[in-house]
């Protein structure tokens, strides 16, 4: 194991037996903030509510500091299994992306499973995706230059508003980075039995989110619920996926990246030797991590300013 991941470790307290739910997210809200720090200064951030066809999604959008506005726009997911997490929670990331990218990013507190089950989530996204290409104006970002971000179950979001896009004669996407996107592979093999009792993630709680998140028919083929099961995976953005070694879903990225490379689409596969799920969490203590996590925004940047 990677030593940058030790930071993580420490930061974890291990759930006590029988969990509920709602405990379950207050650990995930105490671990995030010990990784967290602050959004810079010079950087304008604000808390705002975006109109769609299913409710008012809360979104929070940075500014950097440098660049002149409007500028291309990071659509960021984040993650959590689909039940947990919140704008709070992956502040830091989405901070980072629009420092290192120079790009303004809009964070998404899409709605969570159990009590939201797909497609609720899917439908936040994007809804918050089309309103950026019709009126990103209003908050000063470029709607005609939009890219998509995610992790984890952010990163199967993600996945999925590339292909409805693509489908729906959408808004256009200039880019997709994946950072160990759960894109829906059955849990039965590879890296599920690999590292079924991995760090921070498990094959078993892979599965408990699963059925959170569809509790109708965990093995759809519905592209949008599990876009590794997409039919036709041509015609989509450049795309960065990233994995972490030691994970139960880093299959989940190889095998979608490789379908994507077969599809003859522009991509991208990097996975972060010895380092486990949630890596990115690590950057601001560890050279490695932080390593990870400039890839992931050099290719963003790249892509959104060719």
């Amino acid at each position: 194991m990677h030593p940058d991941m030790n930071i993580l470790i420490e930061a974890r307290t291990p759930p006590p037996p029988g969990q509920t739910i709602e405990e379950n997210r207050a650990a995930w809200t105490e671990y995030s903030q010990k990784l967290s720090q602050p959004v810079p200064d010079d950087m304008t951030t604000f808390d705002r509510k975006i109109p769609t066809e299913a409710r008012d999604v809360p979104v929070r959008v940075y500014h950097p500091a440098a660049g002149q506005a409007p500028r291309p726009c990071i659509l960021y997911m984040h993650g959590g299994g689909f039940m947990k997490g919140d704008l709070d929670s992956s502040d830091s990331i989405a901070w980072g992306f629009a420092e290192k990218t120079g790009a303004s990013v809009v964070s998404i507190d899409y709605a969570l499973a159990p009590e939201n089950p797909y497609p609720a989530a899917f439908n936040d996204c994007y809804g918050v995706l089309t309103w950026l290409k019709e009126q990103g104006g209003d908050i000063d970002v470029d709607g005609g230059c939009l890219a998509v971000a995610g992790d984890s179950a952010g990163g199967n979001l993600a996945a999925a508003l590339c292909l409805a896009a693509r489908d729906r004669d959408g808004p256009k996407i200039a880019a997709q980075a994946l950072v160990y996107p759960g894109t829906g592979l059955d849990q039965d093999q590879g890296s599920y039995i690999e590292h079924a009792e991995g760090i921070g993630l498990t094959t078993a709680g892979t599965k408990q989110y699963r059925d959170w998140y569809l509790p109708h028919d965990t093995n759809t083929d519905d592209p949008y619920a599990r876009p590794v099961m997409a039919a036709d995976i041509s015609n989509l953005p450049p795309a960065h996926v990233h994995s972490a070694e030691l994970d139960p879903i880093r299959d989940d990225g190889r095998v979608y990246a490789s379908k994507l490379a077969l599809a003859g689409n522009l991509v991208t596969y990097r996975e972060a030797k010895g380092m486990i799920h949630g890596f990115m969490r690590a950057r601001f203590k560890g050279a490695g991590a932080a390593a990870e996590f400039q890839a992931i925004c050099d290719f963003l940047k790249g892509q959104l300013y060719a």
